[in-house]
């Protein structure tokens, strides 16, 4: 056979190489995303984690809302509140559909848009698909944050105009309807003393003397275990501005406080750990995706 008749066969099977080498890097590339993608959520959860882990124990690092107790009845505007572990349950729930959502529904955004034919036509670069990819997850991941927080934003606003004040505690509207409260001075004292830890900036002056006034109730007063107090809370109270816990009942929380943290240390190694093999995995995929990159391209510049 003559080399003339050869050629053809040639051509096709460097077509053919050529073709898997480029969808080869293609999938490299979208691999290496991927890593990359698992790198900056892994990194971003270790430094977020112990707020997440400590929820769980239903405690927290600061006070973070408010808590009214049973004692005072109805007698305030609110008087139905989720806990710790339940707002974050909240939380995480909308974080798992927004990423599922987004990320699904940005691939129906660039297919949308390959229907265009400006589109069609830059759209055969992986790079810029990706960057419409990516649009749409941020578009749509907006969309649906600003939904999530438009739900919840009469319910926050609520919380914010019982508790907020300016200069003085005494401007607050929960101090304004605890002064005509037949609600026990501890009660008062409980609420008060979350109110001041609650602003920002927080206000340690404030709430010092209303703690004060918590342990020396719970030392003294023989009805302090039915006023309805959350130990919880009051470790967390006790621990922003003692940084420890004081009382007896605070001190019961302790142990919890203890497993949290060792939780939160744990689930951090494994975040730098999951974080590392990531980064490494993303390197190493780019890497021998501009590899493949480059032999592609010198099998064309032959051909």
């Amino acid at each position: 056979m003559s080399p003339v008749e050869n050629y053809p066969a040639n051509v096709q099977s460097i077509d053919s190489r050529l073709s898997q080498l480029k969808t080869r890097q293609h999938r490299v590339i979208l691999l290496s995303l991927t890593a990359t993608v698992i790198f900056m959520i892994a990194l971003a959860a270790s430094f977020t984690q112990q707020t997440l882990v400590y929820s769980f124990f239903d405690l927290s690092q600061q006070i973070e809302q408010l808590h009214i107790p049973v004692a005072i009845g109805n007698e305030l505007l609110i008087h139905q509140q989720p806990d710790y572990f339940t707002s974050l349950l909240s939380w995480f729930g909308w974080l798992i559909l927004k990423l599922f959502v987004a990320f699904f529904a940005a691939f129906i955004f660039v297919r949308i848009l390959k229907k265009f034919k400006f589109f069609q036509v830059r759209f055969r670069s992986l790079i810029l698909r990706f960057v419409a990819w990516l649009i749409g997850f941020i578009l749509i991941w907006s969309g649906l944050t600003y939904l999530q927080y438009d739900a919840k934003s009469d319910e926050s606003k609520a919380y914010e105009d019982l508790v907020a004040y300016d200069k003085t505690i005494q401007q607050s509207q929960i101090a304004d309807d605890l002064k005509d409260s037949d609600a026990p001075n501890p009660v008062k004292d409980y609420l008060l003393a979350q109110t001041a830890l609650l602003h920002r900036p927080v206000d340690k002056d404030a709430a010092l003397p209303y703690i004060s006034n918590l342990i020396r109730s719970e030392r003294v007063d023989p009805h302090f275990m039915e006023y309805g107090f959350k130990p919880e809370q009051l470790w967390i109270m006790q621990q922003q501005i003692y940084g420890k816990a004081v009382t007896p009942i605070a001190q019961s929380v302790q142990k919890q406080a203890n497993q949290a943290q060792q939780l939160s240390e744990i689930v951090q190694l494994l975040c730098w750990g999951l974080s590392l093999v990531a980064a490494l995995l993303a390197i190493i995929t780019y890497v021998l995706a501009m590899n493949l990159k480059n032999r592609a391209s010198r099998i064309e510049q032959k051909d």
